[in-house]
């Protein structure tokens, strides 16, 4: 239920319940108390508006004692000159808000009121006869106001008398007293039990969870982020404890991020310094060679100084390497994108490669599948980095005496498809979901002759997703490594960034299916890491 909801439900119940509560039981208090006064005072209500109106209480009150007043004087041995008489009358038949009066002969022989107001009688008007008794009722100011009826009589012996039946309508009835202090209290307790319900509705549906966010509050500024917000309902709630949890989840993956982060600066800070050491060291010992005349000959000389001058290329590349990945870390390295045909930027790689991996006794074999008009969207310089990172690393990890490398380039409906692959030393299963995290290196030592900052594949990763690509990677132990990636056409209509899980790989679950396809597909072409006919070096497959 929503906030709104609840506030609306709330003014109900503050308002609108008790109210129709109250009206309730006043209705119902009210029609007992009707049947306790007509029963007890032998009267007619027509309403529950009667008990509240002094004057029609009092004349209906009145009216039934006037009816026994008259059976009382037409009673066999009546005597009205009989004080006793009228006083029993008025013990019997009178409440305490009524009593009579009594004049016979022209004198007042009984007065109920005894000495509450004696002035009274002075004030009440006097028959000679009944014929005079022209007003039925007579309201009477002394020291309370009277509501009074006179019953006029004459006895056996022809003598005439008047009964003044009186009531105070200053007093109320003791049914209309209890009626209004057991509603005044009813309406308390309604009222109580209302609050007490909705302060712990309130309380279990907005305090509490306003006190689990403070609490959950606090936890973070003391540092603790190991605890789960989670609140069962869809409202306002619910949607702020959401937003609350996400921001945790952030907070803590930020927070353990740079504790990665500064893990991976120390672990990179090492890093560097074995990696600049080795060549440093290299560099220092050849020049002390050519200082104390090692170097005695010209092929010495030669060798010393191509050797002081790799290093210093090694130590250069190292260098340039990392300055890359700061600036692709902080999203600060600008990139230039343009429309790329496939196969003239491919040719061209490949020419340069080719030279490269000749020299260091590698065979290049080059497998173009797509269309020639086949364009690509990317950074020309930042997918050159890309291709030479990839082969770095399998120049670097090959342990083959003849070390091979196949570049396929295959068109996938609305995407390119890239896949590098060697015949090096391969990677095991346990290390193939890591190779693309930053400072991974699968050879740990630091006394790894193979040197390199652990951060090229983490730059290929990073400037692939730039492009809005995909990579990902198959190996077998001491076979080889195969990196793949993809890049959107430039006339690409369809989602494609499923694809290496659902439509290829799944994860490693399709891989065979797929070789088993790739086998046939590309027969025709001869490639292969063993007995390949693939072309090398500088001739290209273009069919």
């Amino acid at each position: 239920m929503s906030l709104t909801n609840k506030v609306k439900i709330s003014f109900f119940i503050i308002i609108v319940f008790p109210v129709l509560m109250i009206g309730l039981f006043g209705i119902s208090l009210g029609k007992y108390q009707i049947e306790e006064m007509e029963e007890n005072y032998d009267i007619s209500l027509d309403g529950q508006s009667e008990i509240f109106d002094k004057t029609a209480m009092l004349d209906l009150i009145t009216e039934s004692i006037r009816d026994k007043v008259n059976e009382e004087i037409s009673g066999e041995g009546f005597n009205p000159s009989d004080r006793n008489v009228w006083k029993s009358f008025d013990n019997e038949n009178c409440i305490d808000i009524t009593s009579i009066i009594v004049n016979y002969k022209g004198r007042f022989i009984y007065n109920g009121l005894y000495n509450e107001d004696t002035n009274i009688v002075s004030l009440l008007p006097q028959y000679d006869n009944a014929a005079d008794v022209s007003v039925a009722t007579y309201y009477i100011r002394g020291n309370s106001s009277y509501i009074i009826k006179p019953v006029t009589f004459i006895c056996r012996e022809g003598e005439f008398g008047t009964v003044y039946i009186t009531g105070k309508i200053g007093h109320m009835l003791p049914e209309i007293k209890s009626l209004i202090v057991e509603f005044i209290i009813i309406s308390i307790l309604l009222m109580v039990m209302t609050g007490a319900c909705l302060s712990l509705w309130i309380y279990k549906s907005i305090l509490k969870p306003i006190n689990n966010l403070k609490d959950a509050t606090m936890n973070i500024t003391a540092g603790n982020l190991e605890f789960t917000l989670s609140y069962p309902k869809d409202d306002e709630f619910g949607r702020l404890y959401d937003a609350y949890e996400e921001m945790r989840v952030h907070l803590k993956q930020s927070i353990e991020e740079n504790l990665k982060n500064d893990t991976e600066s120390k672990e990179l800070i090492s890093n560097i310094s074995h990696d600049l050491k080795t060549p440093i060291t290299a560099i220092k010992g050849y020049v002390e060679g050519i200082m104390d005349g090692v170097a005695d000959t010209p092929e010495k000389m030669d060798k010393y100084i191509k050797t002081i001058y790799n290093k210093a290329n090694d130590m250069d590349r190292l260098i340039g390497e990392l300055t890359v990945y700061s600036r692709i870390d902080t999203n600060s390295i600008p990139y230039h994108f343009v429309k790329l045909n496939v196969w003239d930027y491919f040719d061209d790689c490949i020419e340069e490669l080719s030279t490269e991996l000749d020299s260091k006794g590698f065979k290049l074999n080059y497998f173009n599948y797509t269309d020639k008009n086949a364009e690509v969207v990317a950074d020309p310089e930042q997918l050159k980095r890309v291709i030479n990172n990839i082969i770095s690393n399998s120049l670097k990890y090959n342990d083959k005496e003849e070390g091979i490398i196949n570049i396929r380039i295959k068109d996938q409906k609305d995407f390119i498809h890239f896949e590098i692959e060697d015949n090096g030393k391969g990677v095991s299963s346990e290390e193939l979901p890591y190779i693309f995290e930053r400072f991974y290196r699968t050879d740990a030592s630091r006394n790894s002759k193979r040197g390199g900052s652990g951060i090229g594949l983490s730059i290929v990763k990073k400037i692939i997703e730039a492009h809005g690509g995909t990579i990902w990677a198959f190996s077998t132990q001491g076979t080889g490594l195969s990196i793949h990636f993809i890049l959107k056409k430039t006339d690409a209509t369809d989602d494609y960034s499923e694809y290496t899980y659902t439509q290829e790989v799944k994860k490693g679950g399709r891989k065979k299916d797929f070789d088993s396809r790739r086998r046939r597909k590309h027969s025709r072409a001869g490639e292969g890491l063993s007995g390949d006919v693939g072309l090398s070096g500088g001739d290209r497959d273009k069919g």
